[in-house]
C-alpha cells in the first residue's frame, strides 16, 4: 500500500514539475489577483524586482524644466538597475499608441520567451511615450485633469491600470484560454506582476502638459513646468521616470536589449 502511495506522489509530482516547469509562482493579493507572477526559477528577475522595489522614485516635483539635466530629476537608481540586467534575454517595447495593442504583444513575448523557448529570466521593458503614456498617470490624474478627452473614443477612464476578472483565476493552469496568461488579463497592472517594467517618459509628460495647457485643461492654472510636474508625481506605482524614452532606448539597446515595437 505504501508502495503504490509512494509511486502515485512521485506521478504526481512529476506531472505537476512537466505542466508547470515554468509556471508563476504567486500568492493572493486581497482583492483576489495574484501579487506576483514571476516565471519559477526566474532568480535573476526576482532579484532586479527586490532592488528595484527598494529603489528610490522621487516624487515631490514642484516645477521641472523641459530638458532634465541631473540625475535627481529622474530616477537614476531604478534606471540604472534596468540597464546594468546581466541576463541576456531581454527585450524592449518601444510602445507609442494607447488605444493599440502594446499589452498584448508583450504578454505574448512573455509567454512564449518562458513556456516555448524555457526562459524564465526573460525581460520585458516598455519604453512608453506617446498617447500610451496617458496609461502611465493615475485615476485621479485623469479625473482632475480630463485626460479621457486626449485619450480616444476607447477610454473614459484609464482602465488600462484596472485588473482584469481573469486576474482571480488560477495561475497554474497557464494553458486556460481565459486565464491569467490569456489576452483576457491584457493590463499593466498585470504585466508589472510578471516582471515588465514600464518606462515613463519626461518629454511625453512635457508635451501633455502643453496639450492640457492649451486645451485650457489646467483647472489649478499652472504654469507649464508646475503642470508637467505634477503629472510626473502621479505616476502609478512600479513606473520608472526616465529623462526621454526615445533617448534612453540606445542606453538599452547598447546594454543587450533586443528592440521590438
Amino acid at each position: 500500500m505504501n508502495e503504490k502511495n509512494n509511486r502515485r506522489s512521485a506521478l504526481r509530482k512529476l506531472g505537476i514539475a512537466a505542466g508547470a516547469v515554468m509556471v508563476a509562482s504567486h500568492t493572493a493579493a486581497a482583492d483576489g489577483a495574484a501579487a506576483n507572477l514571476l516565471p519559477a526559477g526566474a532568480s535573476g528577475l526576482r532579484a532586479l524586482k527586490q532592488r528595484l522595489d527598494q529603489a528610490p522614485r522621487r516624487r515631490d516635483f514642484k516645477t521641472v524644466p523641459m530638458i532634465l539635466n541631473a540625475r535627481d530629476q529622474w530616477d537614476h537608481e531604478a534606471l540604472t538597475e534596468v540597464i546594468g540586467y546581466r541576463s541576456k534575454y531581454k527585450q524592449v517595447w518601444d510602445n507609442t499608441e494607447l488605444g493599440g495593442p502594446w499589452l498584448n504583444l508583450m504578454r505574448n513575448s512573455l509567454n512564449a520567451q518562458i513556456w516555448a523557448f524555457r526562459h524564465p529570466d526573460f525581460l520585458v521593458v516598455s519604453a512608453t511615450h506617446g498617447s500610451a503614456h496617458l496609461a502611465l498617470f493615475d485615476q485621479a490624474t485623469w479625473n482632475k485633469y480630463e485626460l479621457a478627452k486626449n485619450a480616444g473614443d476607447k477610454f473614459s477612464t484609464n482602465s488600462l491600470i484596472v485588473d482584469q476578472p481573469a486576474a482571480a483565476l488560477d495561475a497554474s493552469d497557464y494553458e486556460r484560454a481565459d486565464g491569467v496568461f490569456s489576452p483576457k488579463d491584457n493590463s499593466i497592472v498585470a504585466l508589472q506582476r510578471r516582471g515588465v517594467i514600464f518606462l515613463s517618459c519626461h518629454n511625453a509628460i512635457w508635451e501633455i502638459a502643453e496639450k492640457l495647457l492649451a486645451s485650457g485643461q489646467n483647472p489649478d492654472k499652472l504654469s507649464h513646468e508646475a503642470l508637467a510636474a505634477d503629472l510626473t508625481n502621479h505616476l502609478i506605482p512600479g513606473v520608472i521616470l526616465t529623462p526621454g524614452a526615445v533617448g534612453t532606448l540606445p542606453e538599452l539597446q547598447l546594454a543587450g536589449f533586443h528592440y521590438a515595437k
